[in-house]
């Protein structure tokens, strides 16, 4: 199906950067981790540049106490922007509500056993591995304890690039046909 192999002028280290823009013209800048060039269809392995946040809503009572990520609900983020916004000051981070995920800009703090937080992902089609977070603050709002986390591992975005030079993330099921090239050259550059 893909005919061409990556390209030959991939580096190990970031390579520039590139603008992602969402359909609510925020933008979220990153770094081009890695390139490659299939049918004459550049593909691009993209990592924000500032480190994104997931911000949970805890719910219940202490037995029972379940997490509930209002990532993906904007008025809930909108009426608690500020507030996360003061909190995460206090550590001199700056909280940016940018394309596909919120990220905060300035130097995190050293990840302490005691702080981390294991989210089990339950996705019945995928056989997903729990995601390690490293909290960086809790606060409260309106009587809704939240708390702020950022992943250990890199969020990692996948575009392409358009004949008019712009990313483009691509769809799930571009995706999946992409997928084992870029496993195959990562395997090869570890090699």
């Amino acid at each position: 199906m893909f005919s061409s192999p990556f390209s030959e002028d991939n580096d190990h280290a970031p390579t520039g950067s590139i603008t992602l823009t969402d359909e609510k013209g925020r933008s979220l800048e990153c770094y081009v981790e890695h390139s490659l060039t299939v049918d004459d269809q550049e593909y691009v392995l993209l990592l924000p540049v500032d480190s994104p946040i997931e911000i949970f809503a805890w719910e219940g009572d202490d037995e029972d106490e379940e997490a509930i990520l209002v990532e993906f609900d904007d008025a809930v983020i909108d009426d608690i922007f500020a507030t996360a916004q003061a909190v995460l000051a206090e550590q001199n981070l700056v909280l940016k509500q940018t394309a596909y995920a919120l990220t905060v800009a300035g130097d995190l703090p050293p990840v302490e056993e005691s702080e981390l937080f294991t989210l089990e992902i339950e996705d019945d089609a995928a056989d997903l591995e729990p995601e390690q977070l490293q909290l960086l603050a809790n606060f409260y709002h309106d009587d809704q304890e939240y708390a702020i986390y950022t992943p250990l591992d890199p969020l990692l975005f996948f575009a392409k690039i358009t004949k008019t030079g712009e990313p483009v993330l691509l769809s799930p099921e571009e995706f999946r046909k992409v997928q084992p090239l870029l496993e195959e050259q990562l395997f090869n550059e570890v090699e």
